[in-house]
């Protein structure tokens, strides 16, 4: 074959592309006839999320969007043209749907990538353009962070209606086959769908397709940097009943417990949007420090309960035998040589005792000081002296004062340790519903 064979293909090809666009205008619609809508195919490929603020209630992604329409001034025999089928030119060289992205969320209202378009034959046109997109969503975290979202991406023409461009989904579902997996989002599907709407300005029908993003987060970054923290820092709460009340760090524990829930819930709701729906793990929060806050104010009261001093009134009967017998060994709180399961002595025993046993040694000693003044002569024996009886029966007074004070101090830090460690249980039981009712609505 000579050079000059080989070169004829080139020269057809220039050669079409001047009698194409010898007498072509691409401002006007490519019709026959302009009472009869052109048909447009579109088809939407999703090649990545980029971001998801959803705080701003923004969607930025990469998509490829390819569009098919039929132009009936450019087509031509491909046998006069050295067999030429297709060619691929500049898209401005052409006419071009105003397919616009209607939700369009950038301040710059970019487009598409001005690529070429292949033109066949027969006057087809088709038009792959790839274009990154932030569109309008409607962002519901009340599930946050197992929350799932619903984005969508409604395509149509700007100037032409539905008399004059008819667009069309080609399928019925958007392209995943080239996604690149994001790493907080996972795509469950974009299904497409045609509508056809009239607006308030026009008289005309106005379609349109819709392409739906179904979104689910992947939710394992928020568990183990949010929720399990959260949930580990409320377990310390109840255990600040079980810290002695002589420690003096009780009420400390749960001030810094509340703190640290404080700097997450800031956390939280740094990336949330200011809307009325308050998320999952915010409502979590929320109820956690509801709940420290009670234990510290009733951390409190209980240590005031603990330090009743000698001139607090005695425990009252009701509060003897609902605290001291049935909460207590509720609780398993008993003195030290004793079980839950051994028989318990009433209060005070012990030191009831201790002052019968002083009572008896008091009336012995003055049955037997009795006997020596009898025995004694007057002259000869001191306990006749009326400052020693008096000095003798103000100690013993002391004593038996002391002895009741100490037993009333007793008891009243009893009680604070009965409810101690009744609180804790129950805190330690609401913290565990409160998670399990958490992960629950998650599920």
């Amino acid at each position: 074959v000579s050079p000059g064979c080989r070169g004829a293909p080139g020269r057809f090809a220039y050669k079409l592309l001047h009698d194409l666009f010898a007498n072509y205008s691409s401002a006007l619609r490519p019709v026959e006839d302009t009472d009869r809508a052109l048909n447009v195919t579109l088809k939407v490929t999703l090649a990545q999320i980029i971001d998801m603020d959803e705080r701003n209630q923004v969607l930025t992604s990469y998509l490829w969007v390819r569009q098919t329409w039929l132009d009936a001034h450019l087509s031509w025999d491909k046998d006069e043209y050295g067999g030429i089928d297709s060619i691929r030119i500049p898209s401005s060289y052409v006419w071009r749907p105003d397919i616009i992205l209607y939700n369009n969320a950038d301040e710059h209202f970019g487009g598409s990538m001005e690529t070429n378009v292949v033109l066949r034959s027969d006057g087809h046109i088709t038009w792959d353009s790839p274009a990154i997109t932030k569109s309008s969503c409607e962002v519901d975290v009340s599930y946050f962070p197992f929350d799932g979202q619903q984005c969508r991406l409604t395509f149509g023409s700007w100037t032409y209606n539905g008399n004059q461009i008819d667009l069309r989904n080609q399928l019925d579902t958007g392209d995943l086959t080239d996604f690149v997996e994001n790493v907080e989002w996972e795509v469950l599907g974009m299904p497409a769908a045609r509508n056809v709407i009239t607006y308030g300005c026009c008289s005309e029908p106005y379609p349109d397709v819709t392409y739906t993003l179904l979104l689910r987060r992947r939710a394992s970054f928020y568990i183990f940097n949010l929720l399990l923290p959260c949930i580990m820092v409320s377990f310390l709460a109840p255990l600040g009943f079980y810290l002695p009340a002589d420690s003096g760090e009780k009420v400390s524990l749960g001030v810094t417990v509340l703190l640290a829930l404080t700097v997450f819930q800031l956390l939280v709701a740094e990336s949330m949007p200011p809307s009325e729906s308050v998320p999952l793990i915010g409502k979590y929060y929320i109820a956690t420090m509801t709940m420290i806050t009670a234990s510290t104010a009733l951390t409190i009261f209980i240590m005031n309960v603990h330090h009743c001093g000698p001139g607090a009134r005695p425990v009252p009967p009701w509060a003897r035998r609902l605290i001291l017998h049935h909460m207590a060994r509720l609780c398993c709180v008993y003195e030290v040589g004793e079980s839950c399961k051994s028989p318990r002595r009433a209060p005070g025993g012990r030191a009831a005792a201790g002052d019968a046993a002083g009572a008896a040694g008091d009336a012995a000693g003055q049955g037997q000081v009795g006997t020596e003044v009898r025995g004694c002569p007057w002259e000869h024996c001191l306990c006749h002296h009326d400052a020693l009886l008096r000095n003798v029966g103000y100690i013993a007074g002391c004593f038996r004062r002391h002895r009741a004070n100490q037993r009333r101090t007793g008891e009243w830090k009893k009680v604070a340790k009965v409810m101690d460690r009744f609180f804790m249980w129950v805190f330690f039981l609401m913290v565990f519903l409160m998670s399990v009712l958490v992960l629950g609505n998650a599920a």
